[in-house]
């Protein structure tokens, strides 16, 4: 709305950019355009005030279908004024020169005529098809058909207006029957949606079917494995105890090649040792061999004496005495055991 601001004998107007204004004086113009500033008579001044931005002109209107079903149609026309001085001359955009206010409801005059002008093509339209058809692809063709209309219409064209875009947001039936379609499609959806239900369930349990299998063939390489693995271990075992075995008789056979040695050198060593004795003993006797018995018998005495355990009391008898002590000093044997009987202390 333009500021109009009263001032002794004269006026001034200030129109925003997006408003067309119009001054006449006498019947003259003396000013128009959008976003102007001036001063004037109000007395003698006739102004007027035309929206340039879109404006949008909200439809509601009931068609009848090809099948005689009632239908409600929602749309919306979008419009503005692309020549506001033919508009002005044939729409009342006058605004008041003392308070800039409209003296009329041009806007709802707009609104009325583009109601009447989209309504008759799209009840056309609608006319020529069944319901289920409007409702599920009637929107398309009704708004093509309105807009197709509109822009061709003159009586828009003789105002300086012109449709800019046409919306059709919906077509819907009377309740009753929008219920009772809905319960099918309602029904339809419900066996789908049961029927996806029953494939996801069926998908579970397929699902749970191909996991008891896999885990049953696990279980079972499991055990095929395990049996390998004591298989393995009894073979190990049986090959660490035949390797055991070889061992032990390596071992044995060694000990009883080293005792073999052994004895055969003891053995040897005895031999020796025997064979170097039997010399000595032999040269022993040949040494001994031109000496006299008496010397023999000594000796023997001696040697006797030197291998004896201790003697506490020895007792020598004459018998005894009597042939050593005849060979030694000559006598008769009966002379000398006559004489002597000694004791010795050993």
């Amino acid at each position: 709305m333009a500021d109009i601001r009263r001032y002794p004998f004269f006026s001034h107007l200030r129109a925003d950019t997006t408003a067309y204004v119009q001054h006449l004086r006498n019947g003259t113009v003396r000013h128009s355009g959008a976003g102007l500033a001036f001063w004037f008579r109000p007395g003698t001044a006739a102004l007027s005030e035309v929206p340039l931005d879109d404006r949008q002109q909200a439809l509601l209107f009931h068609a009848r279908t090809a099948d005689f079903q009632d239908v409600t149609v929602q749309a919306t026309v979008t419009y503005r004024v692309i020549d506001p001085a033919l508009a002005a001359t044939r729409i009342d955009f006058g605004i008041n020169p003392t308070s800039g206010l409209p003296n009329a409801t041009p806007l709802e005059t707009l609104g009325g005529l583009l109601t009447e002008l989209a309504q008759q093509p799209a009840l056309d339209q609608l006319a020529n098809m069944a319901m289920a058809e409007a409702l599920a692809r009637g929107i398309a063709p009704v708004r093509d058909r309105v807009a197709a209309v509109l822009a061709d219409d003159e009586r828009l064209a003789d105002r300086g207006l012109a449709v800019t875009d046409v919306r059709v947001v919906a077509i819907r039936a009377e309740a009753d029957l929008e219920r009772a379609l809905q319960t099918e499609t309602r029904e339809r959806v419900q066996q789908d949606a049961d029927k996806a239900t029953f494939e996801r369930r069926a998908l579970a349990v397929e699902r749970e079917r191909a996991i008891s299998e896999n885990e049953l063939q696990n279980q079972i390489e499991l055990a095929r494995r395990e049996e390998e693995l004591v298989a393995q271990k009894g073979q190990n075992e049986r090959k660490r105890a035949g390797e055991q075995a070889a061992a032990d008789r390596i071992t044995v056979e060694a000990q009883a090649e080293k005792r073999r040695v052994m004895a055969d050198a003891t053995a040897q060593s005895t031999r020796v040792v025997g064979e170097a004795e039997a010399h000595a003993e032999a040269a022993k006797l040949e040494a001994y061999r031109d000496l006299e018995q008496a010397t023999l018998l000594g000796l023997a005495v001696r040697d006797l004496a030197a291998n004896l355990p201790n003697i506490g009391n020895l007792t020598i008898t004459p018998d005894l005495l009597a042939p050593v002590l005849a060979r030694f000093a000559n006598v008769a044997p009966g002379a000398v055991a006559s004489e002597a009987t000694a004791e010795v202390d050993a």
